[in-house]
């Protein structure tokens, strides 16, 4: 199984606050599906809660809750390690968020897929673990100036193990 976390980052690590991502970025977006669609998305019970229309299409949706038990159009696990379990050696995992399962996550991820965004937002509440980049080495990274839909500079940033 080939494990990757991905999330857009501030530069403090900031990624949400009030449940709700930092930054509008629709290229973030875009990257978002174009790498998840066809694989398995895992997430906290909260990041599921503020998918708009719920339960992402064309993905395996895995969502962790210790207290509730079903949730349309997920798979609910009680953590993480029965999350990984229930996933096949030849599976394509996303780490999706929150903070908390990223933290969980770390040790277990293959690849980072990061948007790191040049600003720092006013408010947060949820942050991206510190990354130790001496386990990391970077394979690639676009830039993106600002532009009409993107009020913020940011870079599409890989890491491996």
């Amino acid at each position: 199984m080939y494990i990757s976390i991905i999330a857009a980052v501030a530069q403090n690590m900031a990624i949400g606050n009030d449940n709700k991502l930092l930054y509008w970025l629709p290229n973030d977006l875009k990257r978002f599906k174009a790498l998840t669609t066809g694989h398995t998305i895992i997430m906290g019970r909260k990041t599921f809660d503020s998918l708009p229309k719920g339960a992402l299409p064309n993905r395996r949706n895995v969502v962790l809750s210790r207290t509730i038990s079903e949730l349309p159009g997920a798979e609910v696990f009680p953590d993480l390690h029965a999350a990984l379990a229930s996933c096949s050696d030849s599976e394509e995992v996303y780490i999706i968020g929150g903070e908390s399962v990223y933290r969980q996550a770390m040790p277990f991820a293959n690849r980072l897929c990061l948007t790191e965004i040049d600003s720092v937002p006013e408010q947060a509440d949820a942050f991206f673990p510190a990354v130790d980049l001496s386990e990391w080495t970077e394979v690639s990274r676009e830039f993106h100036d600002t532009d009409e839909k993107h009020n913020y500079k940011y870079c599409f940033v890989d890491y491996v193990k």
